[in-house]
């Protein structure tokens, strides 16, 4: 299940980034309303799992997005696919070698707006092997007081990876032909970020 391993794609912004001026404003990630989440053929279906532990941070302007930036990072070791001997093999070398390569993270470049939907490119690393990444989302809206530290925003986005571009390439064949997982993760990720 190596793919769902690359969704940890890491996603926070970058606050020394050239998208954050002096009027950015600060936002973390809030891990408790967020989610990253991926989704791999196993056979002749999908699995679906998660990453529990992650952070990051956005530098954005509501009224002003493309001149924002979002950085994140991932801890591989909590893939969680609701499946212990499954999670632990995607921990161990067949999949993220997560004693050596302990983070997943994702550093966005440039961010497009169109109306409410969104394209992030950024750089997306996994056991120390990094290849550009477009995001497609869409911007959820803010919501909170109007005072700092009680404003809330939130977006969703998502993207496809090959997981052997990063060095993830175990596999097996299987009876009949085929093999048993496949190449394409698709990642999922809904976030709720907080003003600092």
């Amino acid at each position: 299940m190596s793919a769902m391993i690359l969704l940890a794609l890491s996603t926070t912004l970058a606050p020394g980034s050239a998208l954050a001026g002096a009027d950015s404003i600060s936002w973390r990630i809030d891990p408790g309303h967020s989610e990253v989440s991926f989704r791999i053929r196993h056979f002749v279906s999908r699995v679906r799992g998660r990453f529990d532990r992650w952070q990051g941070a956005i530098v954005a302007d509501p009224a002003d997005l493309a001149n924002g930036s979002v950085e994140v990072t991932i801890q591989a070791a909590s893939i969680n696919t609701a499946h212990e001997r499954r999670d632990n093999d995607l921990r161990s070398a067949n999949f993220f070698l997560v004693d050596s390569f302990p983070t997943i993270t994702f550093k966005s470049r440039t961010v497009e707006v169109r109306d409410s939907t969104l394209r992030i490119t950024g750089d997306l690393t996994i056991k120390n092997v990094t290849r550009e990444v477009v995001l497609d989302g869409e911007y959820l809206g803010s919501s909170g007081r109007p005072e700092p530290r009680r404003q809330r925003l939130g977006f969703t986005a998502a993207t496809r990876i090959d997981r052997t571009d990063f060095g993830i390439v175990w596999n097996r064949a299987v009876e009949g032909g085929g093999v048993m997982l496949g190449d394409e993760v698709e990642i999922e990720i809904s976030i709720e970020a907080i003003r600092q």
